[in-house]
């Protein structure tokens, strides 16, 4: 049972710590090309439309907004398969296990906001961007720590994987509540009956991927026409597929992760990085990073990430709701923390969710992600390094 339930965790470690690099390389590579001279060339194609569809059936939108749009609601599936999964049999189905990463990652959420706010105060256009440092990068952050290798405890690992989990949950939450459109009493009314037929589906215990799909395409358009978001048709399409503790030999929920995962890793969050890294660095000075946008996000991600995981994981564990991760430190535990400040993708992610009417903030935006979660890095990192035994 033990080795059950922790094959996809060494199967998961080892592909986040490739794929944190491949991230690396497609936000150096955005960055590179944005300020070079291919940079007209690369900002025209993001924006150049393209129409998918059959006659009149279908949607014209930009090659920038089909990576966010469209392939993001493939890797919000994607991660929503995996918190499914972790209540089930994971590390989130023992509430004491769970507790930890899920009280820290609260924290994690609520201090960065409130950073982000009080920079901000009285600015109503910038306020809108309060969710940005909020989020964590999965991939980075444990990218980053599997270089680490055997100097981290396999139970921070875990931590850090619960945490971002919970963290994504929280993203999703938050912009399903909070950055969602006008919405459409008809859209929203076929996006219940896709869920009711995804639900009927999932009753009957179907192991065929196909008529999920077919509705599940179906639920992302009525989605996308609806107001809200179209990733959230993700999050409903993956909360319906089928995953049973009795199924050990065959679990749909289970062979979708392991079949979509190196797709997720090495092309969707690749490219989303490599479309929305990129940013003009012309004119760029200390001033510019002090703006209220930029300067909101550095200091939520650096500083309100490790205050938030540290402060609420200190205070849980010694009021015993919470149990420390087996062999590890203070010490150990707060370079853990620090990298929970590697925003990247997903702060980008809910930047251009939270600035949409406001393009103006896009630059500060990405400025502030690339700034906090390179801090973030470079903090952490070096701190277990010195920290850590071999």
């Amino acid at each position: 049972m033990i080795n059950y339930i922790s094959k996809p965790f060494k199967w998961f470690f080892k592909l986040e710590a490739a794929s944190g690099l491949v991230l690396l390389i497609a936000a150096i590579l955005a960055l590179i090309i944005s300020n070079g001279s291919l940079a007209d060339l690369y900002f025209h194609t993001l924006e150049k439309y393209l129409f998918i569809g059959i006659n009149d059936f279908g949607l014209k939108l930009s090659v920038h907004h089909w990576i966010n749009d469209a392939l993001m609601a493939i890797f919000f599936f994607f991660v929503t398969l995996e918190i499914k999964r972790e209540f089930i049999q994971g590390e989130l189905s023992n509430l004491k296990q769970a507790m930890l990463p899920i009280i820290a990652a609260v924290g994690g959420m609520i201090i960065p906001a409130l950073f982000y706010v009080v920079i901000n105060f009285g600015n109503s256009e910038t306020m809108n961007g309060w969710a940005i440092p909020s989020a964590t990068d999965i991939a980075f952050s444990l990218g980053i720590l599997s270089l680490l290798g055997s100097r981290v405890p396999i139970s921070l690992k875990v931590f850090l994987t619960a945490l971002a989990i919970i963290d994504d949950l929280g993203a999703i939450l938050i912009i399903a509540f909070f950055y969602s459109g006008d919405l459409s009493i008809v859209y929203l009314s076929l996006i219940l009956i896709s869920y009711i037929l995804l639900l009927i589906l999932n009753k009957f215990s179907i192991k065929v991927f196909t008529p999920y799909l077919i509705i599940g395409l179906f639920m992302w358009f009525f989605t996308y026409k609806s107001g809200i978001h179209a990733t959230i048709a993700g999050v409903l399409l993956a909360s319906t597929i089928p995953h049973r503790l009795k199924e050990r030999d065959f679990s749909l929920l289970v062979k979708l992760e392991h079949a979509i995962s190196p797709y997720v890793a090495f092309m969707i969050m690749p490219l989303f990085a490599f479309a929305n890294a990129g940013v003009s660095l012309t004119g760029l000075s200390l001033s510019t990073l002090l703006n209220p946008v930029p300067l909101g996000i550095l200091c939520g991600l650096f500083f309100g990430k490790q205050i938030g995981v540290l402060l609420f994981s200190f205070v849980s564990i010694k009021l015993k709701f919470a149990e420390m991760p087996n062999n590890s430190t203070w010490l150990s535990l707060y370079g853990v923390s620090i990298l929970t400040g590697i925003g990247f993708t997903m702060s980008l992610f809910v930047g251009n969710l939270a600035f949409v009417e406001n393009v103006q903030y896009m630059d500060g935006v990405k400025i502030g992600v690339l700034a906090g979660s390179l801090l973030s890095t470079l903090a952490g990192y070096f701190l277990l390094l010195v920290t850590s035994k071999k």
